[in-house]
């Protein structure tokens, strides 16, 4: 596995291989679900190509006051973990490397980054798409791929690639979830033992929302209150929302259409989880 720093040694990577490359971005603090995207990435690759893995805890998705300082960075872990999957390229820059003092230059989506996660991390999409951008151009990958349980992220990463003509493929990966449930994410390790167990709240009501579509309901309302109800039941859960939004412009709907998807967004103590479903 070659590890990079630098932007200088992404680029002339990029510049000289011949393989087809497929990316996968991250945070770092690697889980199962980080592990399933590689195995994914490696698939699309096939032996003939290379599999890039970024690690890079970026600065701009972090509003003031959030986690940045105490987010997880196990570097020595997540390089054995990458090592292991069968990573070709580890790109690990710095933040002064990645980021040129005194920057001007954003890259931001301007309607899906306005509903859902974007209401309360205002500024947050607008870091992503810069930091991928820059992404993109560093490792230039023929494809990337992104995790499902960022619903929106993956909705709003695929309409900067249409509206900026990348010539990238982004493939989605179906969640992956813990035995009792719960989507696998790099803050759930912030979780006390009874908010870990109280979390599991947001799979029941994704799956509650499901039951009342088989049963026959469409009513976006009667859908929403029956996943809000399941949630408050937890004593610890505090919602942030629940909603019932078209799955490709993540408008809310008034009922039940071909391409629906219930999102939500929980508070156990300070730790803000989200999760999703496709209804029928």
């Amino acid at each position: 596995m070659q590890i990079f720093a630098t932007v200088a040694e992404g680029e002339a990577y990029a510049r000289k291989s011949k393989l087809r490359r497929v990316l996968v971005p991250t945070m770092g603090a690697l889980h199962r679900g980080h592990l399933e995207l590689i195995r994914l990435a490696r698939e699309t690759a096939s032996r003939a190509g290379a599999v890039a893995v970024s690690i890079f805890v970026n600065p701009l998705q972090f509003e003031p006051g959030s986690d940045f300082e105490r987010y997880p960075r196990p570097e020595a872990l997540d390089e054995e973990l990458c090592r292991d999957a069968g990573v070709d390229i580890l790109y690990r820059p710095s933040q002064t490397e990645m980021y040129t003092p005194g920057r001007s230059v954003f890259v931001e989506e301007t309607a899906l980054s306005n509903t859902l996660c974007g209401k309360s991390r205002p500024g947050h999409f607008r870091g992503v798409c810069t930091v991928v951008t820059k992404l993109f151009h560093v490792l230039a990958p023929h494809a990337a791929i992104f995790g499902e349980k960022d619903f929106q992220q993956l909705a709003i990463i695929r309409r900067m690639v249409r509206d900026l003509n990348f010539p990238i493929e982004i493939i989605a990966a179906p969640i992956v979830r813990e035995s009792d449930g719960l989507a696998c994410s790099s803050r759930n390790q912030y979780l006390n033992a009874e908010e870990r167990r109280q979390a599991t709240v947001l799979r029941a009501a994704c799956l509650a929302a499901a039951q009342v579509v088989r049963e026959g309901e469409r009513s976006a309302e009667r859908i929403v209150a029956r996943a809000r109800s399941t949630i408050e039941s937890s004593p610890l859960a505090r919602i942030d929302y629940v909603e019932l939004v078209d799955a490709e412009n993540l408008q809310p709907l008034d009922s039940l259409g071909e391409n629906s998807r219930l999102a939500l967004a929980v508070f156990f103590g300070k730790t803000r989880l989200i999760d999703n479903i496709r209804l029928p």
